[in-house]
């Protein structure tokens, strides 16, 4: 059975998301981290790094988030993807972890980022109602993650962002973002 490693309030709850949403069996397997349960050798085996999520899928082990995203994806999704199509996802997947989290959640560079990254988000919401078209991928997991996360523990003004506010709630009110990150992850 698929193990998700993962600890309260932290990104395995994005995977946790999404996990979900495949509706495939799996074992969370709760680490203290104020007690650095991450560090203990055991741990270890599994993500030399020390930080979650991880997960362990038979004798196969991958940490990293975005990574263990687009490896469920390619696994336990339903869809077959062309090569073209992966890219895209993957695009997003990366974006959200790296560029988005990073411009909306550092405090420096927040001001001048928020409107450079959510403007052309809410331009894509206003055509369509999913980052890639009509079908909810794991591209959404990854950015309506980190978007959800605004409201949770930001709480930043977005009424200038009326179509990102509305994938926000879209999101939230899925029954597997409930499970997971509405949960309180």
């Amino acid at each position: 059975m698929l193990k998700l490693y993962g600890g309260a309030r932290s990104r395995a709850s994005i995977v946790q998301w999404y996990i979900e949403e495949l509706d495939i069996p799996y074992e969370f397997v709760k680490l203290d981290l104020q007690a650095g349960e991450q560090r203990k050798p055991e741990y270890l085996t599994i993500n030399p790094v020390g930080k979650v999520p991880a997960i362990v899928d038979g004798d196969f082990q991958l940490w990293e988030s975005g990574a263990i995203l687009l490896y469920l994806a390619q696994k336990y999704g339903k869809v077959t993807l062309s090569l073209e199509e992966n890219a895209k996802v993957a695009q997003w997947v990366l974006f959200a972890n790296s560029t988005l989290a990073t411009g909306i959640f550092t405090e420096a560079s927040r001001e001048k980022e928020t409107p450079r990254l959510l403007t052309p988000l809410n331009e894509i919401f206003e055509r369509q109602p999913f980052l890639l078209g009509d079908e909810f991928t794991v591209a959404d997991v990854a950015v309506g993650s980190i978007l959800a996360y605004i409201n949770i523990m930001l709480h930043l003004d977005l009424s200038a962002y009326p179509a990102v506010i509305n994938y926000i709630k879209k999101m939230s009110e899925r029954p597997a973002f409930q499970k997971s990150i509405g949960a309180g992850g």
